[in-house]
């Protein structure tokens, strides 16, 4: 996974990087898959959800993966849809301002999860459509997963 320094600008540079050019049911498969790949080459206990719009089209959850996992799943998916950027940029800007996600935006933690793992399906000319979200490490970790699974799928794409 990569070592690059994570600050808001950085996630911000990854969103505008990893724009796709399509998101059809077999693309969000075959991302989903590349997840599942490189999760199970590393044994990672996690759980993976991709979706475009409120559709799940590929989940698969690993050995290790507990009920709690599907929660964070719920909770990063939901700040995702709502705001349209990375759980994580969430997560570092509330580590740089010293407010939290919930004191910030009055939304409820058990329902809005700002930790890193929830990633924007942003499809060029069209704007994000869908969510990829990984759960079951810690939140960088998490968000390193998704952003590799991500350059891969769009590097086997020409």
């Amino acid at each position: 996974m990569t070592s690059e320094p994570l600050t808001p600008d950085t996630v911000l540079s990854q969103e505008r990087e990893l724009v796709l050019p399509s998101l059809s049911n077999d693309d969000a498969v075959d991302l989903g898959l590349e997840l599942l790949r490189l999760a199970r080459e590393r044994a990672l206990p996690v759980l993976i959800e991709v979706r475009r719009g409120p559709q799940v089209l590929f989940r698969a959850a690993l050995p290790g993966v507990v009920p709690d996992n599907d929660v964070w799943v719920a909770g990063k998916t939901r700040v995702v849809e709502r705001y349209g950027h990375a759980t994580l940029y969430h997560r570092l800007v509330e580590e740089e301002s010293g407010v939290s996600f919930t004191e910030r935006n009055g939304l409820d933690f058990a329902d809005y999860r700002a930790h890193g793992g929830g990633f924007p399906l942003a499809v060029a000319g069209t704007g994000v459509v869908g969510v990829a979200v990984v759960s079951g490490l810690p939140q960088r970790e998490d968000h390193a997963l998704v952003v590799e699974a991500l350059r891969a799928h769009l590097a086997s794409r020409g």
